[in-house]
């Protein structure tokens, strides 16, 4: 058997894990509910596979190459609430501590180190499990790679996992298919305009159809 690597998107756990546990503070006055529920829900994910590995990628604050490419990405987004943000520093001190390595790289964002580290996992002989509330992540989902996407409701986890099958089950398209459906339907959360008037039933069924925007833009009559 395989040996299998969990790969965190830290960012989006302690996003969902500070939404979905109520504030809470320690003896000093400083805000832990994120951590304390990121934890809550890393225990369960390892409860649950059982790796062998397990890192965390985070976002950084500079500019990624989305930025550059487009200004308005993610240009509607709030920031960060303070009460999240003093808490960052001492999640990678926990994680740090725990000796889970911790992943970031300048102009990228934790989906892209978590979509690569994947790919290297899996030409390593390794068995990849990506854990993310972002769905835009179920493009990587494959045979044996896993996808597994977090809900937090009432400080109680439930986990949507997907492989390809899954994928192609619940929106109709491969994984690959998946990233044309976005590009045509666009992106609110992240401010990406899709194309006008075109949702996500409309963007499944073209590609459904044409199976990529290439080809469809060529039967546009």
């Amino acid at each position: 058997m395989a040996e299998k690597i969990m790969l965190i998107d830290g960012n989006s756990i302690i996003n969902r894990a500070f939404y979905g546990v109520p504030l809470l503070t320690n003896a000093e006055g400083r805000y832990t509910n994120a951590v304390y529920g990121f934890f809550n829900i890393l225990f369960k994910l390892l409860d649950e596979d059982q790796p062998d590995y397990l890192a965390v990628a985070f976002d950084m604050h500079a500019p990624t190459f989305r930025h550059k490419t487009f200004d308005g990405y993610k240009g509607t987004r709030k920031g960060m609430p303070e009460e999240l943000r003093e808490q960052m520093p001492l999640l990678k001190e926990v994680l740090t501590a725990m000796h889970i390595p911790i992943y970031e790289q300048e102009g990228y964002e934790a989906d892209d180190i978590l979509g690569s580290l994947s790919k290297k996992a899996e030409d390593s002989g390794l068995i990849p499990v990506v854990v993310s509330g972002d769905r835009d992540l179920l493009q990587i989902a494959g045979e044996t790679l896993k996808v597994r996407i977090p809900k937090t409701k009432g400080g109680r986890t439930e986990t949507e996992d997907y492989y390809a099958k899954d994928v192609m089950e619940k929106y109709g398209v491969t994984p690959l298919e998946f990233i044309d459906v976005k590009a045509l339907m666009g992106d609110t959360s992240d401010n990406i305009p899709g194309v006008p008037s075109i949702g996500e039933k409309t963007a499944v069924k073209i590609i459904q159809q044409y199976h990529d925007i290439e080809n469809a833009i060529a039967h546009a009559a």
